[in-house]
């Protein structure tokens, strides 16, 4: 097997298991490419980039890894956002992938300090945005979407009126 066609078996595989677990109707190429447009054209521009900084310019044009990482990081969180339907999670991502590649670009670059300020700002923005998000997710469906605070309203209003009333003199 060529090193040109070892990227095609992982291709074939992931999209049988999006056949077999997430459609439900048939497939055409308009679903196709409104599923799959971040893996078609975003990532692979992001990977493009890094391609550039690695092998066509030696390590010597960093600058390359600020778009490069910018647009992987879109790019995944595009891609999953569209498979789960989970735009309102990830929103936070578009956030971070600035900080991812101004990461990138302190990492691989001249390791300037001060580029650590807006990474941590824009990291810790993101991160705190994504925590925000899930946690409240999921506390209102464990909690307010479920009968358990009915049952515990119930509960405690039954307490309240079952309790001794103390006499006051």
């Amino acid at each position: 097997m060529s090193k040109k066609t070892t990227w095609l078996g992982p291709v074939l595989i992931l999209l049988g298991f999006y056949l077999f677990f997430f459609r439900k109707e048939a497939i055409s190429t308009g679903t196709l490419f409104g599923t799959f447009w971040a893996t078609l054209f975003i990532i692979p521009l992001g990977l493009f980039f890094h391609w550039l900084y690695f092998s066509m310019t030696n390590r010597r044009a960093t600058g390359l890894l600020i778009p490069g990482g910018i647009l992987f990081t879109v790019g995944l969180v595009c891609q999953v956002a569209t498979l789960f339907d989970s735009w309102q999670y990830l929103w936070p991502g578009f956030i971070l992938a600035p900080a991812v590649g101004l990461f990138e670009f302190y990492w691989f670059g001249n390791r300037n300090k001060y580029l650590l300020i807006p990474i941590n700002i824009l990291a810790v923005l993101s991160l705190l945005f994504f925590a925000v998000f899930s946690f409240g997710t999921l506390y209102n469906r464990m909690i307010f979407g479920q009968p358990v605070l009915a049952i515990a309203l119930i509960v405690i209003g039954a307490g309240v009126m079952i309790a001794p009333k103390k006499k006051r003199y």
